[in-house]
């Protein structure tokens, strides 16, 4: 008959789940710590033969080795047990070290060239001395081409925020007395852009508005209410002295031209009795 090998009783194992800790201090996150197991203990078995059996296999009760408690997974924390995610912690890539490391001698920047070298590389675009791309593509214009195109070159005012100002008949509206109303603050570029007047809004009051510009609707709205529109003269561009010059002389045998075609109209029309 074979020994048969009784590890099921009414006493439980004890095992360091059953023991209970006091509270830990621990703070951070449980689920960011590794839990490393182990059993300081070697469990003991107690194996009772029958005499003068022999050697024959023993057996065990696997239905009590099935209800025992499983591994520990609510041990407290300790510097024994504690340690990084797995995958958080690799390896540094050992470079030099010869070619049985994979990156040695050359560390994979090859034997000769530019970049073997140590120290500074190549610019970005860069293509060995020949006309780079960013140089043989044409260029663009406005914002696309980083030209001025696209800046502003107006400080545009509304005149419902002018009539908001509380702006008495007759009063002036400039630039700078809306600057001291403070309903403008430019900086930057846009301290020298001129005024312009857009038709946003009803304006009630009578005023005098000095601006380089003004829209459309706005120039309606402000005839219509009787205000009084000047327009400032721009700032002229500069050119070289002898375009100035050739200008002056179109300008000037344009002049004549007209003179020279009205007077032909006058001389043509019959004189009136």
């Amino acid at each position: 008959m074979a020994a048969i090998l009784s590890i099921s009783s009414n006493a439980p194992f004890k095992t360091t789940a059953s023991l209970h800790y006091p509270s830990s201090p621990f703070k951070g996150n449980v689920s960011n710590f590794k839990l490393k197991t182990c059993i300081s203990t070697p469990l003991k078995l107690g194996f009772k033969r029958k005499a003068n059996v022999g050697n024959q296999p023993l057996v065990i009760n696997q239905a009590a080795v099935a209800s025992a408690p499983a591994a520990v997974s609510n041990a407290r924390f300790r510097l024994d047990n504690l340690g990084p995610q797995p995958g958080s912690r690799k390896n540094r890539k050992r470079k030099g070290r010869g070619i049985a490391a994979g990156q040695g001698n050359s560390c994979g920047f090859g034997m000769r060239g530019q970049k073997s070298r140590s120290g500074p590389g190549v610019r970005k675009g860069f293509e060995g001395g020949q006309m780079p791309l960013y140089r043989r593509i044409p260029k663009l214009r406005g914002i696309a081409g980083g030209m001025r195109a696209g800046l502003p070159k107006f400080v545009p005012v509304n005149l419902k925020d002018i009539e908001e100002l509380g702006f008495q008949e007759g009063e002036e509206v400039s630039l700078e007395t809306l600057k001291e109303k403070g309903l403008i603050n430019p900086s930057g570029r846009e301290r020298r852009l001129p005024l312009k007047i857009l038709g946003d809004g009803e304006l009630s009051v009578k005023v005098n508005i000095k601006a380089r510009a003004f829209s459309s609707s706005a120039k309606e709205k402000l005839e219509a209410a009787g205000c009084s529109l000047t327009i400032l003269p721009g700032r002229k561009k500069w050119v070289k002295p002898s375009v100035a010059k050739n200008l002056a002389r179109a300008d000037e045998y344009f002049a004549k031209k007209r003179a020279a075609a009205a007077a032909a109209a006058a001389a043509s029309e019959p004189p009136t009795a």
